[in-house]
């Protein structure tokens, strides 16, 4: 067969290929002709570049096919056409160029791959859907409760430890965590507030729920025969008058959480110890309702923080809230000065919370650093109703900014709005 020169003009009538190894002979001679540096020239100015010697090989194998095609070989056509499509649309086949359908007698072809739908295009599931929510506790336990208020119909991912589930969001094990922030008789659980800190994720919402305590213990026990009472630390303060009240002599010690107390209670068959949990708590590890209701106050509510990997984009179509935490090392008249740049445009604080700088918890008044006179180091927690894509926001951040030596923002989110209801159990 007669060698073709790749100096040819390809758009000749010269190439009547008959059998489909035309096309083979032409890329190996075409492939061998690029790869010792000989001199090519195309028509169109093509280079000797990767990207234009596979635009040369798709017109060269889509002439030689198409004419394939109209040489009157019929039986070999259709695969010859599907070979062609395949090499020419990404396809994994001996000839893989990876470029868009070439048109033949200057019609286009229609595409071989799928085309886009709305479905590929479809935002994350809504509201909770699908998503996998961290929480700190067993189930039972008021955080997963508060996981399904916030995501319902997620799937709720039980953690150990705090410090577990702001992990398992930043390791893709979980999308969201739903942990507790403070309680209205508890006040702030500090331990979330350091890990707010220390891990890079974000506030995208909050929830409030109602806590409704029971004391639980296993059928046949009275409370005249108890020992000891086992709770979290802060169901335990939040029920401490009306534990004094039942009139019950016990030793109060504190566990990870509320359910794992009643979870503790049924596994070991613990007859002179009762916890503080959940009615729900009672119902999934067998135990009995001693008590019903014996939180402190009825109207006792526990805040959560929604966090994920990711912010949300703030907007003013409806109540938003902000959380930062900032420092200064300039005294505390700086306090004053950047507590006036919310009050002068007129933005609420809901909630400012100090916490021991973990890295300078000691500043040295005196000049020379050897004086008595020494401070406290404070990170300052604030949360504010206003949104970041509120000028006013924005602006007195950019104050405050001006009066610390940190300043970091942990979310802006829609506040919780629902309507209150104290727990009746």
């Amino acid at each position: 067969m007669q060698a073709v020169s790749p100096t040819q003009n390809l758009n000749s009538s010269v190439i009547r290929p008959s059998k489909p190894r035309r096309f083979h002979q032409l890329t190996r001679s075409f492939i061998r002709c690029v790869y010792h540096n000989d001199s090519v020239h195309f028509p169109n100015g093509v280079g000797l570049n990767r990207a234009d010697w596979q635009s040369s090989c798709a017109i060269l194998s889509s002439k030689v096919f198409s004419q394939d095609q109209g040489s009157g070989d019929k039986s070999t056509a259709p695969s010859n056409s599907d070979h062609l499509a395949a090499a020419v649309n990404g396809h994994k086949t001996s000839i893989d160029l990876n470029l868009v359908p070439i048109e033949k007698n200057n019609k286009p072809q229609p595409p071989t791959q799928k085309p886009l739908t709305i479905t590929d295009l479809s935002p994350a599931p809504m509201h909770g859907s699908q998503l996998r929510v961290a929480y700190q506790g067993v189930p039972g336990a008021y955080s997963e409760a508060a996981a399904g208020k916030a995501y319902p119909n997620c799937e709720a991912i039980p953690c150990d430890q705090f410090e577990v589930a702001f992990q398992a969001v930043e390791l893709w094990i979980a999308d969201r965590a739903v942990l507790p922030v403070e309680n209205s008789l508890g006040g702030s659980i500090h331990r979330n507030y350091d890990l707010l800190l220390r891990h890079r994720l974000h506030i995208v919402g909050e929830v409030q729920l109602p806590v409704h305590h029971c004391l639980l213990a296993l059928p046949g026990v009275r409370k005249e025969y108890l020992a000891r009472v086992i709770s979290h630390p802060q169901a335990l303060s939040q029920c401490e008058h009306t534990l004094t009240k039942l009139g019950l002599n016990v030793t109060r010690e504190a566990v990870d959480d509320t359910a794992g107390a009643a979870e503790y209670i049924a596994a070991n068959n613990l007859r002179d110890t009762a916890a503080i949990a959940s009615a729900r708590a009672a119902e999934l590890y067998g135990l009995q309702i001693l008590a019903d209701g014996i939180q402190d106050d009825s109207s006792n509510v526990t805040r959560f923080v929604m966090l994920a990997r990711e912010p949300i984009i703030p907007r003013t179509d409806r109540p938003f809230k902000t959380s930062i935490v900032f420092a200064h090392d300039k005294g505390t008249s700086v306090l004053f000065k950047v507590l006036s740049a919310f009050a002068f445009r007129n933005i609420s604080l809901t909630k400012i919370e100090s916490r021991p700088h973990r890295n300078r918890p000691i500043r040295l008044v005196d000049d020379a650093n050897v004086g008595t006179a020494k401070h406290f180091e404070y990170m300052f927690y604030v949360d504010f109703e206003a949104s970041m894509a509120e000028v006013r926001a924005q602006n007195a951040l950019a104050e405050v900014q001006e009066f610390t030596s940190f300043l970091r923002v942990l979310g802006s989110y829609p506040m919780d709005m629902t309507p209150w209801c104290p727990s009746s159990g």
